[in-house]
């Protein structure tokens, strides 16, 4: 078996940022970003169907899956919708940040009836993040998630 070759993890945190001006298409455009930026930092290799690289996808599409729940949680509930979308990754983690005008926390909700929509999203975030969190920004709040890397993996 081949170990596909994996650049060199970067010296400091590499970062990408999506401006955003209201909530229409705010969460599609944010997983069109998060899934290029994940491609440029190749968490995924030509061999994303292999065996062996499924975990990697599946992560992959975790980090898509809890980008649309914030950046839904923010069209949802802060004025004007979400502000910015801020990626960065140090070669070990990713944290996922998205700002908004809202100075209220978010908060989990108890646990909701499975069968009815919403109330489920930070549920989802607290699943599959190894942390996640808010923290005061500007006149609103950003609210991050972290995520260790697919990659440690892959080098050995």
């Amino acid at each position: 078996m081949t170990v596909p070759e994996v650049g060199p993890a970067p010296d400091r945190d590499q970062v990408r940022r999506l401006t955003l001006v209201g909530s229409e298409g705010a969460v599609q455009r944010c997983r069109d970003f998060s899934r290029r930026a994940l491609l440029e930092w190749q968490w995924l290799s030509a061999d994303a169907g292999v065996r062996g690289e499924e975990e990697r996808f599946a992560v992959f599409e975790d980090v898509l899956l809890m980008v649309s729940e914030l950046v839904t949680n923010a069209c949802l509930h802060a004025p004007g919708g979400p502000r910015e979308l801020r990626l960065c990754w140090n070669g070990t983690r990713l944290r996922v940040e998205v700002s908004d005008d809202s100075p209220v926390p978010p908060r989990l909700r108890p646990y909701a009836d499975p069968g009815r929509p919403g109330g489920h999203g930070l549920r989802v975030v607290d699943r599959l993040a190894r942390a996640w969190g808010s923290r005061p920004e500007d006149e609103g709040k950003a609210v991050w998630l972290e995520v260790p890397s697919p990659l440690a993996d892959r080098a050995r």
